[in-house]
């Protein structure tokens, strides 16, 4: 790996395109390095992993409305949709694709400078392929070529900190896998790269005070934007240049200024794409950070014992956990009851009371009206906060693999002023955890989340396809998604801009 400076230029500097961040994005995307094994079966984890949360999320209210809006746009070859064999334009099948395998918050991450969920790389690169008849070798270097630029930028460049949203990072990452996957020349992947950073920087309000579904959106919405991109950039258009190092671009005017300098990571020519096997999945439906505290609850639960006893828990963590889903957020929402859940998501006072007294955690049923409104629940929820604890940041921000850590310490102080305390420096699915995730995890997971929603049958037929991925001939991935009953999502829905002129006023089928 190469450290690239990336800084600010003024523009009577002409920064040559040889030195942009962009094109040495579009050098690593084109380089026709071969996928590593280990590489390859990893990607087709991820995919069962996207796929299983999918399935769970099929009849939820974004999903449908999603999945609405791509119904709308119907396009042969095009590409399928999550449960149902209709294809559209790939555009709106990775815009639908995209929203359900976001709306769970269940599927991988990679968390260093910024925050990231490397798995939404998967729906656009994936219609893309679908949509132009690519093979799955084709596919498998595409997404190994998007995971490798969305860590590496989360590697380099803070977002957070100047309020900008994760998706920045995202857009150029989706449009460098799809100039990999359809083997585009560097110029036509440096210009949609630019296009897509440019269209897809949003703030950071998604994911503050009373979250919405937007943030379920968000990404679906750069991984649309980014096909949208690379399609203009293949037609000959530019984009606003050099888009990081410009004087009124990315860096000088939404993150640290003309006087900043950022140091991203890339592959040298040459040199494989590994940056998936650096990222880890989730076995909770809860945001990353709390995944580690979950475990530990489970584990200190029996150790405390009566928990209406309990006088005060104090979580002791990093700075990012204090400040996103802490104390630290200072959003009074993180205590309220009545907070939707993508809000709970977000609140690792919540998500740490609701393990104890449940030694676990479910993707619905952790987070309904009156799981989150039970007495006993908000009474132990008021009673835990975070602090910020030097040691656990530093810990966070390890450049070492091995010693970077996402927990915390977590202090209980009973009524009697007995003190219970314990520590966990990672999730146990995480790759140096307890009880690290292979494949067979991945598959147990979307047997669980498929259940009820995809026949056995459909599961076998979607597994064996994922176990073939890169002997798929060319033509052949629509076999990467799955189908269902359509009596299963079929589910009210409200007419919006699309379907004027359809006659849809009342409850639609999916799929019709």
């Amino acid at each position: 790996m190469r450290q690239h400076e990336v800084r600010v230029y003024p523009s009577r500097a002409h920064l040559p395109k040889s030195q942009q961040l962009a094109w040495k994005i579009a050098e690593v995307a084109a380089d026709p390095v071969p996928v590593e094994q280990e590489v390859a079966e990893m990607i087709g984890n991820r995919l069962i992993d996207d796929a299983a949360v999918a399935a769970a999320s099929l009849k939820r209210r974004p999903v449908v409305n999603a999945r609405a809006q791509a119904l709308a746009h119907p396009h042969k070859p095009g590409a399928p949709l999550f449960g149902i064999p209709d294809t559209v334009s790939p555009e709106w099948a990775a815009w639908a694709n995209g929203v359900a395998v976001r709306e769970l918050d269940y599927h991988d991450t990679f968390l260093a400078a910024d925050y990231s969920h490397p798995g939404d790389n998967i729906p656009p690169v994936l219609a893309v392929a679908q949509h132009c008849g690519r093979s799955g070798a084709d596919l498998v270097r595409g997404i190994a070529a998007a995971y490798e630029v969305q860590v590496d930028l989360v590697k380099g460049i803070c977002l957070h900190e100047h309020k900008i949203d994760h998706i920045a990072h995202l857009g150029p990452s989706v449009a460098a896998g799809i100039g990999a996957l359809l083997d585009l020349p560097v110029e036509t992947i440096y210009q949609a790269v630019q296009q897509a950073l440019h269209v897809t920087t949003t703030t950071r309000q998604s994911r503050k005070g009373e979250i919405s579904s937007w943030k379920a959106y968000a990404p679906a919405f750069a991984g649309k934007m980014a096909i949208e991109a690379v399609d203009r950039a293949m037609r000959g258009e530019g984009a606003p240049s050099p888009a990081w190092e410009g004087e009124d671009g990315f860096i000088a005017w939404l993150l640290g200024g003309p006087d900043a300098v950022y140091h991203v990571p890339l592959p040298d020519h040459g040199e494989p794409k590994r940056a998936i096997l650096e990222t880890y999945t989730k076995e909770h439906s809860a945001e990353y950070q709390s995944q580690a505290f979950i475990d530990l609850a489970r584990r200190m639960a029996p150790e405390i014992g009566d928990l209406a006893r309990v006088r005060e828990i104090v979580i002791h963590t990093s700075h990012h956990t204090h400040n996103v889903i802490g104390s630290g957020a200072n959003d009074p929402q993180k205590m309220d009851p009545h907070a939707s859940r993508e809000t709970l998501d977000h609140s690792v006072m919540y998500i740490f009371a609701v393990a104890l007294e449940d030694r676990g955690w479910h993707h619905e049923k952790s987070y309904t009206p009156e799981r989150a409104c039970r007495p006993q629940t908000v009474a132990l929820w008021h009673k835990i906060r975070t602090v910020e604890d030097p040691g656990w940041t530093r810990r966070y921000h390890s450049v070492d693999a091995k010693k970077r850590a996402f927990g915390g310490r977590v202090v209980v102080t009973m009524e009697d002023g007995r003190i219970i305390e314990d520590e966990i420096g990672v999730a146990d699915a995480h790759p140096l955890g307890a009880r690290p995730f292979r494949r067979t995890h991945y598959v147990a997971k979307f047997h669980a989340l498929a259940e009820d929603v995809v026949s056995a049958t459909e599961q076998a037929r979607f597994l064996d396809a994922v176990d073939g991925l890169p002997r798929l001939k060319a033509g052949e991935l629509d076999r990467l998604n799955f189908v269902v009953d359509p009596a299963l999502i079929e589910v009210p829905g409200v007419a919006g801009i699309f379907d004027c002129g359809s006659g849809r006023t009342a409850p639609f089928r999916a799929g019709s």
